[in-house]
Order: structure tokens, then C-alpha cells, then sequence
């Protein structure tokens, strides 16, 4: 994992070197500390937010250097905006925005974590803190010339301190955050290699790294899975000269008794198209076709980092979809390991093979309370959600809801879609039980009910996160390629309504 972002905590007081963050809002007044050390400032700080206009508006920053008598060397001045309308998920991305602002050569920040109003709890203070640990993070281990004209954010060797009123309390609540944020840099880690270093087997070899936090990991070989009978996954991966593989990680922090609950996550290491080949333009972002398992070994690593008190499978099907002498074929008829049978209308749509197998094993073998499966499935979802949210489908309202909860306080939002037996039967075949592709419209949605045959009455929510997981636009929180999308919303879903 990348080196991860130092990051301290300490008592509100004088004194501080480097960089100097202070607080204010649309008042412009600083919390007591703040106002204390800036006093012989406070006539150039006036001066200069009135030439700049800076009038304090959430996510407007100001930089002063700083008067003689403080030892820090500059000070920037962030606005959150009027308090009334900071919702908990602007913290993290108040954190990440700070840290934004902080030069590239500072060897020393520190963030006095104060308002105005001596308002700013321990737990707001955490999270500002895992906001700047998400966006200093950066990939480049394989740059062999690094300017520092192309460092445009923080670098991780950055000493961050953050003063808080409560140190105790803050620290606790950055135990549990830390572990979140490590997760997400796990998932991104995963989603940023190429795919001639992440093929199936190394995968499977870096989500074994979980035994060290006391997770339980099983790595199915292509032996093991052709005694079960997953001869979709298996067909997927069989014109690659990189085995498949189904690593199944077992968390378990609550009674034995708890029944689990399933999170899985499809594993394509790289998706050429197979036979029905994919465009040359942009086919090398396939390598983030493998997101979803990437989310679920970050969540596994938060859940086991910060000891969650809940029994959680998480289960990845990794393979390779490339198109040699031995791929599947349009036209080929295979068996899952439920015993329905499959017409292969296009061996693009290999997603849904995958997770259908190891949807059904984890279905049939743990009974889960609950199972959620993550996949950059579709690109018709990019067309309904774009990048903004990703979608959902589910056949258990509250589980649907929960999950919309848990993605409106992250930020890492969710928009339900519909289900129906009209979509269904979409995807009936004139010569097996079912085809892998109902066509171009509603193409999420067949996707969707084709999982759906292998859940039975099991709740289950499927997510389409081809337009959240890759590629996507920086963000306060996010500089990377592949942000690492779904370790925090679904750590606050077990968080809130598996953990007792």
C-alpha cells in the first residue's frame, strides 16, 4: 500500500511552524486560539480579504504569509460558508479540500480545527482529518522521473497535525476513520495497477494480505471451482492464459451464532470484449473493470483494521476476458453452477457470468442475512447516472433504502432503479434458460435481473458502479484514477445496521 499520510493530533495552543490552516465563516471572525495568534494580522487580514473578495463562502480559501512572531511560515484561511448548512459529509471534503491547498513543497501543516463558534466536535476533526489522508493519496510508483512541476497535490511525506479542543475524544474517533481510509487506499491501490501486474493470481495474492489483520482467506483455484460446477466464471476466463480465481474472505467480529452478511464483487482484471471485442479507444481502462472485488478487499481491510463487531463474507470472482483460440463464443450454451443454463449472446456481458456462480456458492454455502454485490457492469448505466451516482437495484426495500441512507451521509450516492418481470423476460433464450444480454435498452437493468436468478429470495441489492469506480473527475477527496468508490459506503451500512 502506498505510504499512507502522517497524520497527529494535539491541544489547541501557540506555537505552530510550516503552513498554519485556520477556520472562519461567512462572519470572518476565527475561533479563540486562532484570533489569539492572528491578532497582530487581523488589520492585514481584513485588508486582504476585502481586495480578494474573500468573504468566508464554503470552499474559498485565502493565503496570507504569515506576520513576524508566529513561527509559522504562511497561513491559509479556508471559509466554511454560514454553519447551519455543514451536513456531516462536507467535513471529509472540507479535510480534503484543505489539504488541497497546501503547497507541494510544505514539509509541516497544521490545521487548527476550531470555528468561530467553538463549535467543531472530536468527530468532525476526524473526519477533516480522513479527508486530507484521501487526498494526499497519489499513484505513481511506476514514474521514473518525478518533477515537482507535476505535483499539483500534497505528497504523503507531508507531517500533518491537527489541533483539536478534545484530543482524546478525537483520536478515538480517528481510530475507526484511519481504518476507513486505509481501506479506500487499498481499493484504489488495486484499481490503479496495470493489468500486466494485477492479473488474477496476484490478485488473489494480495487480498491473502488480509490474514495479518486476522481475516480468514480461501483462494478456489480453477481445479476448485470446476468440481463445483462454475462453468460461467470459468468460461469467462478461459481464452486468457491467466487462471481465474474466487477468493473468499471471512471477517469475523460478532458471536459465532450471527448469521453473516455477503458482500461480493466482480474481479475482470481486464475486459478485452473476448470475441465480441471491445473498440481500441480507451479499451486500457479495462484494467478498472475489476472495481468491484477491489471495494470489497478495502472493505475488509477497514472492517478488520477498526475490529467491527459484525460476521462479514466478502467474496471476489477474478478473471481475464481476452479472446484467444480457446474463448468462449457467441452462440455457446453453458451451465452455472445452480444448474440453469446460459446462452452466450455477446462474451462482452461476462460480468454477470462471473457474479452469477459466486453469488449463488455464497448464497447456498452461508445463508447470508443479506448480500450486496458491486460491478462496473454496464456502460448503459454512464448514460442514465453518468458519473454521479451509481445504480441500484435491489428486491428488498429496506435494504435499498438503507443503502441510499449510507450514500447520502458519505457522499458516495446510490439512485434506485426499477426491476420487473416485463425486464425479465428480456432475457429468456430460444434455446437455454436464459441469454447474458437482453440487447441495447435497458441493458442495467437485464444485467440486473440476470444476477437476480441466482439470489432467490435471498435480500440482495446489486450495484452498478461502472461510472463512480473509474476514470472519474478529481474531487476534494479524490486525485486518483480509481477512487476506491463503495469501502465507505458500505462499511457505514454495516456500520449502522449490522454491528450491535
Amino acid at each position: 500500500m502506498a505510504e499512507p499520510l502522517k497524520i497527529s493530533f494535539t491541544d489547541l495552543k501557540p506555537g505552530f511552524s510550516g503552513v498554519l490552516v485556520v477556520l472562519t465563516d461567512e462572519s470572518l471572525k476565527f475561533g479563540r486560539t486562532a484570533t489569539k495568534m492572528l491578532a497582530p494580522a487581523r488589520d492585514h487580514f481584513e485588508r486582504s480579504a476585502k481586495a480578494e473578495g474573500f468573504k468566508g463562502k464554503k470552499k474559498k480559501a485565502m493565503e496570507l504569509v504569515a506576520p513576524q512572531g508566529l513561527k509559522a511560515e504562511r497561513i491559509i484561511v479556508v471559509g466554511t460558508g454560514k454553519p447551519q448548512d455543514m451536513k456531516e459529509s462536507d467535513w471529509v471534503r472540507l479535510g480534503g479540500f484543505i489539504m488541497g491547498k497546501v503547497p507541494p513543497a510544505a514539509k509541516a501543516v497544521t490545521l487548527l480545527a476550531e470555528s468561530p463558534d467553538g463549535k467543531i466536535t472530536g468527530e468532525q476533526a476526524a473526519d477533516m482529518a480522513l479527508g486530507m489522508q484521501l487526498r494526499a493519496y497519489r499513484f505513481d510508483r511506476y514514474k521514473t522521473k518525478k518533477k515537482d512541476s507535476d505535483d499539483k497535490d500534497q505528497r504523503p511525506s507531508c507531517a500533518v497535525t491537527v489541533a483539536v479542543g478534545d484530543v482524546s475524544d478525537t483520536k478515538k474517533k480517528w481510530v475507526s476513520r484511519q481504518a476507513v481510509g486505509d481501506g479506500v487506499i487499498v481499493a484504489r491501490e488495486l484499481v490503479n495497477e496495470p493489468p500486466n501486474v494485477l492479473f488474477p493470481a496476484e490478485f488473489a495474492r494480495r487480498a491473502s494480505r488480509l490474514k495479518k489483520l486476522g481475516v480468514k482467506v480461501e483462494v478456489l483455484d480453477k481445479k476448485a471451482m470446476e468440481k463445483l460446477g462454475m462453468r460461467m466464471l470459468l468460461g469467462v476466463g478461459q481464452g486468457s492464459s491467466n487462471e481465474s480465481r474466487v477468493v473468499v474472505m471471512h471477517w469475523n467480529g460478532a458471536k459465532k451464532s450471527e448469521t453473516p452478511v455477503a458482500i461480493i464483487g466482480k474481479g475482470v482484471c481486464f475486459d478485452s470484449g473476448g470475441v465480441s471485442i471491445k473498440p481500441a479507444a480507451s479499451m486500457e481502462d479495462m484494467k478498472g473493470d475489476m472495481a468491484g472485488a477491489a471495494c470489497v478487499v478495502g472493505l475488509l481491510h477497514a472492517l478488520a483494521s477498526r475490529k467491527a463487531k459484525a460476521n462479514v463474507i466478502g467474496a471476489i470472482g477474478i478473471v481475464e476476458n481476452m479472446p484467444d483460440g480457446n474463448a468462449q463464443r457467441p452462440g455457446d450454451i453453458v451451465k452455472s453452477m445452480s444448474g440453469q443454463t446460459v446462452e452466450i449472446i455477446n462474451t462482452d456481458a461476462e460480468g454477470r457470468l462471473v457474479l452469477g456462480d459466486v453469488v449463488w456458492y455464497i448464497k447456498e454455502r452461508f445463508k447470508p442475512k443479506f448480500m450486496v454485490d458491486l460491478a462496473t457492469l454496464t456502460g448503459a448505466i454512464l448514460v442514465s447516472l453518468a458519473h454521479e451516482y451509481a445504480g441500484l437495484f435491489s428486491n428488498d426495500n429496506k435494504l435499498a433504502k438503507r443503502l441510499i441512507d449510507a450514500g447520502n451521509e458519505t457522499g458516495e450516492r446510490v439512485w434506485r432503479m426499477p426491476l420487473g418481470p416485463e425486464y425479465d423476460k428480456m432475457i429468456d433464450s430460444k434455446f437455454a434458460d436464459m441469454k447474458n444480454t437482453g440487447g441495447r435498452h435497458g441493458g442495467s437493468i437485464t444485467a440486473a435481473q440476470f444476477i437476480q436468478r441466482y439470489v432467490d429470495k435471498t435480500p440482495w441489492a446489486h450495484l452498478d458502479i461502472a461510472g463512480t469506480a473509474m476514470g472519474v473527475q478529481a474531487s476534494d477527496i479524490n486525485q486518483s484514477w480509481g477512487p476506491g468508490w463503495g469501502v465507505r459506503l458500505l462499511d457505514r451500512l454495516i456500520q449502522e445496521h449490522v454491528e450491535k
